[in-house]
């Protein structure tokens, strides 16, 4: 008889409406897998673009690729786990493997042991947003100790990891946030916060080595404004790029990269290391249990959360 599960899951769709909870059966770990009871799921701004457009998916499915929780079973071959291992990982994006819900089953390399100075909240809020960060920032644009990187909506989810991951790297960090937030912002260890509301960032902000355009649309194009010949910008809002953005970068002689988070266990491990060590920290703005999902989603289109939106589940 298989088992049953609680998950949140739309079939349609739409607005924060959309999303329900249904009872369906709880997955099995093939082998080299791991099933892991949930104990909270990061909600990222990825998210609701999937359960309004579909994006890469289509109805019905249960979104979430943030996870943190205890591992309930291990598959043949699993030697990194044993159940009852606290364990935080992104599953597989960008397919609709679905963390809102009360177990998911994933490979083991997905996953890896979640630090004891992280609750399951924080460790939640982590995996996609900091491998989002370190995958564009040490994997893609190589920042060294003395470069200049300005990080678009350095107050939002992946901005705020991506300041502290470039600062442990030892660049000279730039943010561009509200003036609200710009407390928050130098907090996190950034050198310069520029009001985007107040003035044009690509007038204010000059020689920069790599930018990080977490918003697309013109933020491409007038990045390349601030930037020195032979700098990196990584676009992370692909479907919104310009489509002669690269021909422009080109010109401006910077190199132009599009990302798209994969899971990474060596660079989880290395987010891990340095959230034990007090040097990553994610802020958590909401939480709020899983049937309240439609909530922490209207919470999030928002645009207002500083740091992240987390679902406690069981």
């Amino acid at each position: 008889m298989s088992v049953r599960m609680r998950a949140a899951s739309q079939d349609v769709l739409g607005g924060p409406e959309v999303l329900k909870i249904i009872e369906v059966d709880r997955p099995e770990p093939r082998i080299t897998e791991v099933l892991v009871r949930v104990r909270a799921a990061g909600v990222n701004p990825t998210d609701w673009k999937h359960r309004r457009a579909g994006v890469f998916l289509t109805p019905p499915f249960t979104l979430g690729w943030d996870v943190s929780g205890v591992v309930e079973e291990v598959g043949l071959g699993v030697t990194l786990f044993e159940p009852g291992d606290e364990v935080f990982g992104m599953l597989r994006y960008p397919f609709a493997n679905g963390a809102y819900a009360e177990y998911v089953a994933a490979p083991a390399r997905t996953f890896v042991r979640k630090p004891a100075e992280l609750d399951h909240v924080h460790a939640a809020a982590m995996p996609l947003a900091a491998l989002t960060a370190w995958q564009a920032l040490v994997d893609t644009a190589g920042v060294r100790p003395g470069q200049r990187v300005l990080v678009h909506a350095a107050a939002g989810g992946v901005g705020h990891l991506a300041v502290q991951i470039a600062k442990a790297r030892g660049a000279h960090v730039i943010g561009t946030a509200r003036a609200a937030k710009h407390d928050f912002v130098r907090g996190l260890g950034a050198d310069e916060v520029v009001d985007y509301t107040e003035v044009d960032f690509a007038d204010a902000v000059k020689d920069v080595d790599v930018v990080l355009d977490t918003i697309g649309g013109d933020y491409g194009p007038r990045s390349l404004r601030t930037m020195r010949p032979g700098g990196t910008l990584v676009s992370l809002v692909l479907h919104e790029l310009a489509d002669d953005l690269p021909a422009q970068a080109d010109k401006a002689g910077v190199r132009h990269r599009g990302v798209v988070v994969e899971p990474d266990h060596a660079a989880l491990g290395e987010i891990a290391a340095l959230a034990a060590a007090g040097r990553l920290r994610v802020e958590i703005d909401t939480v709020l249990p899983l049937e309240r999902v439609a909530e922490a989603h209207a919470r999030g289109e928002t645009g207002r959360a500083t740091g992240k939106i987390v679902l406690t589940v069981g």
